[in-house]
């Protein structure tokens, strides 16, 4: 592989909205050898969707869309810089547009990113979590998010277009960017009991912001069953995609597993 001896195996390219912290916490918690991510981050203009609201008399759906157009626009310019360091992959670290649209909208959203990455492998949270689900052998899942329910009714046609049977989806409705970082971790809890039944599978989260990679492991052997974070299962799918299948224990049963 054509880069430095530090990424030997893998060097793989993280493309991140400006106001996210939590892909880059959950990677550093991996630790693999002869791996490195390499962040690049893309301009959040719309970062405060409560202000927007009460500054324009819109609904909070209305916003959310409007922070992902605006979104959608800076994304190629974070792709531009981070395929100057020579990665050998991509990797977005962002997940409602990934979901937008249901199915067809998924892969639109990833068309237009290879437009931009040529030959690169390209991982996305839809695809990754997709991915996960069919290594768990899933029928059934529920889903936490920190979206709005505008973001929910979209992760819910996505899987369900998929042909999963789709419980319960909980959006924890955070009012800005930043806040979902901030997510009383209690609230977390509550929400995976909320969605979680014996008719569940697996129970997925979405929103990459919202770190869960020290949480879900325990709540795993809590539930008895898989859980499947966003960002560890966008890692796991970059992994794999570059050759790198080293089983990592205790950031849960996907990476452990498979």
């Amino acid at each position: 592989m054509d880069n430095y001896q530090i990424a030997r195996r893998a060097q793989i390219g993280v493309v991140i909205p400006s106001t996210n912290t939590g892909v880059e916490y959950d990677l550093q918690k991996l630790n693999l050898d002869g791996v490195t991510w390499h962040p690049s981050r893309f301009w959040i203009e719309l970062r405060n969707w409560a202000d927007e609201v009460e500054s324009t008399g819109d609904d909070t759906d209305t916003v959310f869309e409007r922070f992902l157009d605006i979104m959608r626009g800076e994304i190629p310019i974070s792709l531009r810089n981070v395929i100057s360091a020579k990665v050998n992959h991509i990797m977005l670290g962002m997940s409602a547009e990934t979901f937008w649209g249901g199915v067809e909208g998924s892969v639109q959203f990833e068309a237009g990113i290879r437009e931009h990455i040529g030959d690169l492998g390209l991982t996305t949270g839809a695809q990754a979590t997709r991915d996960a689900l069919e290594c768990f052998g899933a029928k059934s899942l529920s889903v936490i998010t920190p979206y709005p329910p505008v973001g929910d009714a979209n992760v819910r046609q996505y899987f369900e277009e998929l042909g999963y049977t789709v419980k319960q989806v909980k959006g924890l409705n955070r009012p800005s960017a930043t806040a979902i970082a901030e997510t009383d971790i209690q609230d977390v809890i509550s929400a995976v009991h909320e969605v979680d039944g014996d008719d569940v599978d697996v129970i997925v989260q979405a929103g990459t912001n919202l770190s869960t990679v020290d949480l879900f492991p325990t709540l795993e052997h809590v539930l008895e069953k898989p859980l499947i974070p966003i960002n560890v299962a966008t890692a796991w799918h970059a992994l794999r995609a570059c050759g790198v299948a080293d089983k990592v224990i205790g950031k849960g049963r996907l990476l452990e597993e498979f």
